[in-house]
């Protein structure tokens, strides 16, 4: 007799059932684009404004959610931010995240940080990432250091990553870029032009947004990308 032996297959993750969230009112004649999804960034719905990092190296290319340019107030959804856990405390090149967090980035992205009332740095590429040191928080170390004024988590301090606050596209179908270390990215198209939208369908496009993408008229309820 022989005897099966269980096991893990690799990649495979199990969760349950997504619905399924249509943005489109009208859709004929739209025009997509094919892109890959930085990993770590777990569900992002569809309607979701998407933009690129821009970073020199890293993950140079690849797209994340867009991060609005409004009011920091730590009720933010889909926005691919990384709160800190603990305040900057001044100048440093350490900083602080969840270490499920920590794999939204990798070696060589570029990063900014900003709170609800300290203006936006930038902290040059990401040189090192320790996940080991800590078993409840990773530490990223950058190029740059911080600026003399603490960024704080009561604050809702947080890094992102270089091309975040540009919008680029809508996210037409949802996807699951995973979670921590098992998160691998994710195939996605993104919506740049012709087709009308429910406008609370979308997620993020704010006057920024608009502005990036250039071809946003609104019309009732509908948002119309020409």
């Amino acid at each position: 007799m022989s005897i099966r032996r269980g096991g893990d297959t690799p990649n495979v993750l199990h969760g349950g059932q997504k619905d399924y969230k249509d943005i489109y009112f009208q859709e004929e004649g739209k025009l997509v684009v094919p892109i890959s999804l930085q990993a770590g960034y777990g569900i992002v719905e569809a309607g979701t404004v998407i933009a690129e990092n821009t970073s020199a190296s890293g993950s140079d290319g690849k797209f994340v959610p867009y991060d609005p340019d409004a009011t920091i107030t730590g009720a933010e959804e889909n926005t691919g931010r990384a709160n800190l856990v603990q305040s900057t405390g001044g100048a440093t090149s350490d900083l602080y995240v969840t270490i499920e967090d920590s794999y939204k980035f990798a070696v060589g992205d570029d990063v900014f940080i900003e709170d609800d009332t300290t203006a936006e740095e930038n902290l040059g590429a990401i040189t090192a990432i320790d996940r080991t040191t800590n078993t409840h928080m990773a530490k990223i170390t950058v190029t740059t250091q911080t600026g003399g004024t603490s960024f704080t988590t009561a604050r809702f301090a947080y890094i992102n990553v270089e091309g975040a606050k540009t919008a680029k596209g809508i996210l037409e179908r949802t996807v699951d870029t995973g979670v921590g270390s098992t998160a691998k990215g994710a195939l996605g198209v993104v919506l740049v032009a012709n087709a009308v939208l429910y406008t609370g369908m979308i997620n993020n496009l704010d006057t920024n947004a608009k502005s990036d993408l250039g071809n946003v008229a609104t019309f009732g309820r509908y948002t119309i990308l020409k």
